[in-house]
C-alpha cells in the first residue's frame, strides 16, 4: 500500500482528489493538510511514501514546503499537481528535490500512475511543460536581484525590503533599476509580472 500525503488548500478540490484515489486499491491517503506550514509536521507523524502538494497554499508555498520535507524526511517522494505549470516554477520544483510534476488538468489515471512511479522511485514529469522548460532561457538575474523583486513581488516597500534584507534603501532601488533592465520591463510591476510568469520568483 502506498501512504501517501495531500496538501492541497481548497477543500473541493482535496476532497475530490482524496475520492479519486479511494478507488485505487494500492493507494491510501493517510494524511491530508490545507496549509503549506502543516506538511512536514503532518509528514512527521504519518510517514507518507509519496507526498502530493498543490503550489499555491497558504502559510507556505508547495516548493518551500518540498525542500523542508526533503531535509526532512527524504525518503518520502514528493509529487507536486498544479494549475502553475510554467517551466521555471518546473525548474524550482526539481532544485526543491521533487520527483514528479503534473498539472491538475491531467486526467484523473495519470495522478495514481504519478503516485506509483513517484514511490517507485521513478521522476515524472508532465511533457508539455517540460518541453516548454528546455526552450525557456535561465532567470538573468542574479540570487540578490530575485530576492529583491521576489520582496516586492509580495508587496513590501523599498524600506520593508531594505530592512529584511539588509540591505540601503538606494541599494534597493539599485537592484530594482538593474532587474528593470535586465528584464526590459517598463516598471517594477512589469519587471515582477515578467519574472513570475517565467517562474524565477
Amino acid at each position: 500500500m502506498i501512504r501517501t500525503l495531500l496538501a492541497e488548500d481548497m477543500d473541493l478540490v482535496r476532497g475530490a482528489i482524496v475520492a479519486l484515489l479511494a478507488y485505487e486499491d494500492d493507494i491510501e491517503v493517510v494524511a491530508e493538510v490545507d496549509r503549506g506550514d502543516q506538511v512536514v509536521a503532518a509528514a512527521t507523524a504519518a510517514k507518507p511514501d509519496v507526498a502530493v502538494l498543490d503550489i499555491a497554499m497558504p502559510g507556505m508555498d508547495g516548493l518551500a514546503a518540498a525542500q523542508a520535507l526533503h531535509e526532512r524526511l527524504p525518503e518520502c517522494g514528493v509529487l507536486i499537481l498544479t494549475g502553475v505549470g510554467t517551466p521555471g516554477t518546473l525548474r524550482r520544483a526539481l532544485d526543491a528535490h521533487v520527483r514528479g510534476f503534473l498539472a491538475k488538468d491531467a486526467p484523473p489515471h495519470r495522478l495514481a500512475d504519478a503516485i506509483r512511479r513517484v514511490a517507485n522511485g521513478e521522476r515524472v514529469i508532465d511533457s508539455e511543460i517540460a518541453i516548454a522548460a528546455m526552450a525557456t532561457p535561465d532567470s538573468p538575474l542574479t540570487p540578490r536581484e530575485l530576492d529583491v523583486i521576489g520582496a516586492a513581488a509580495d508587496g513590501a516597500s523599498i524600506s520593508e525590503i531594505a530592512a529584511t534584507l539588509f540591505l540601503s534603501e538606494g541599494t534597493v532601488r539599485n537592484y530594482l533599476s538593474k532587474t528593470r533592465a535586465k528584464l526590459g520591463a517598463r516598471s517594477s510591476i512589469d519587471a515582477i509580472r515578467i519574472a513570475r510568469e517565467s517562474g524565477w520568483i
